[in-house]
This record gives C-alpha cells, sequence and structure tokens, in this order.
C-alpha cells in the first residue's frame, strides 16, 4: 500500500504555533519519519517549536528548493511508494501556494498517491479576507517583473482588469523591494482605484489597511522586508 503525502502549514512569522496551527495536527506534523522541505534548518526550528520533545534526528528531510534538479523529485516518491506517509513543509504558509510543493503534489497524483492537505494560515487568503475587496472573483499574480519599466506595465494591466472585471488582483514581492513596488503603483494607478496593504500577517506587527490611490499618495508606510501582500479593486 502507497503512503499518503501530506502538505503541512508552516507559521507566518508567529513564533506561537498554538495561534496558527489546530491542536489536533501537533502530533500528527512531528510524527513523520520523512519530510520534504525547502531549508532543512528552519524546518527543524519549526517541528522543535511544536513539540521541543521531537527527536529531529530520526527524521530524514529532503530538500526542495530553487536548487533541486527535476530529476530529483522522483526520488522523493520513493518512501511513498514504498508505503511510508511524508509531509510537505513549506517555508511560510500552505505548501504548493506559491510554493514549489506544487510540483510533489502533482507528482503524487500522477504516482496515484492520495494527497492530503492540512488546515493552516495563508497570507493571500488572510489579506483578502480583511481587505474589504471583492472576495467573489479574484487573481492571484505572484510576482511582478523585476524591471521597471516591466513592473509598471504588469500593474497597469493589473489594475485594468481589476476595474474591467471588478475581479480582486492580489500579488507578492521580495520583502526588500516593498518600497519600490509600492511607489510604482501609487504612481501608476488611478486615484479612486483602491489598494490594500497587507504586511506582517498574524503577526505582533501586523499592518492591513485600505484606501485609494490618492489617498495612499500622502503617506506611504515603510514595507521594507516585511512580508506583504498587494491588492488592487475598484
Amino acid at each position: 500500500m502507497k503512503g499518503k503525502l501530506y502538505l503541512i502549514p508552516n507559521s507566518l512569522g508567529h513564533e506561537d504555533p498554538d495561534v496558527y496551527l489546530p491542536s489536533s495536527l501537533k502530533s500528527l506534523i512531528t510524527s513523520f519519519r520523512y519530510l520534504i522541505v525547502e531549508n532543512t534548518r528552519n524546518a527543524r526550528r519549526y517541528l522543535k517549536s511544536i513539540n521541543r520533545e521531537t527527536d529531529i534526528d530520526r527524521i530524514t528531510f529532503l530538500e526542495l528548493n530553487k536548487h533541486t534538479a527535476e530529476n530529483e523529485l522522483y526520488s522523493f516518491m520513493q518512501p511513498l511508494l514504498d508505503g511510508e506517509d511524508v509531509g510537505v513543509i513549506s517555508e511560510a504558509g500552505l505548501p504548493g501556494v506559491a510554493d514549489p510543493g506544487a510540483k510533489i503534489a502533482m507528482l503524487a497524483h500522477q504516482k496515484g498517491i492520495k494527497v492530503i492537505p492540512l488546515t493552516g494560515p495563508s497570507s493571500i487568503f488572510l489579506a483578502l479576507m480583511a481587505s474589504g475587496l471583492n472576495g467573489q472573483s479574484f487573481c492571484f499574480s505572484g510576482y511582478l517583473p523585476i524591471k521597471r519599466n516591466e513592473r509598471v506595465k504588469a500593474i497597469r494591466s493589473i489594475e485594468r482588469r481589476a476595474l474591467e472585471f471588478n475581479e480582486t488582483q492580489i500579488f507578492i514581492e521580495t520583502p526588500y523591494r516593498n518600497n519600490a513596488l509600492l511607489k510604482d503603483i501609487v504612481t501608476s494607478c488611478k486615484n479612486n482605484t483602491l489598494l490594500s496593504i497587507a504586511a506582517d500577517i498574524t503577526m505582533d506587527t501586523e499592518y492591513i489597511e485600505t484606501r485609494t490611490i490618492e489617498n495612499w499618495r500622502k503617506g506611504l508606510p515603510d514595507l521594507h522586508k516585511r512580508p506583504t501582500v498587494f491588492l488592487i479593486g475598484s
């Protein structure tokens, strides 16, 4: 019998797992012998935060990140094919959502392995919930282009779609480039377009606010190195 692939939620930055993780999942998360993770050191720290008594040394960590070769993914399937349950842990939030864990989930489906998502925090959906923007129709665009001229074109295209279809547009940026992106948004968008900024979600420094572009131009928050989700709507 094949094992099951469990998609395990991680913190969005809050250090206390009781804040974001259902207590019923803690024993399950620390029971796996094989874990697919983005960074082994961070995963070990995460498991210890859940239960300090976790025997980390009995766990085999398989790293899945931008350095992982495609052919390595097939070897990650072997414990599952041998009947072992395997967990996938993202660096933050939910595996498979703006995350390389999606590749493992797809491969598991192709191999006839059951994929089980576990409950946890998603910065994308928490930001949408709190924004006040349309939650019936929305689009997540991930990261926008790095080059400024291409980024501005993308922002204007996103705004057009938001205004034409009343579809909330959600996107993110590498935290150290947040301020540059925010400046491009407020200089490129129309006065009455709505922009919601959600930074440090679930943390003590959480900041979520929705205003028109015209109002944002009066003063911008400092988002440097703060995990942030941007949402544009009408």
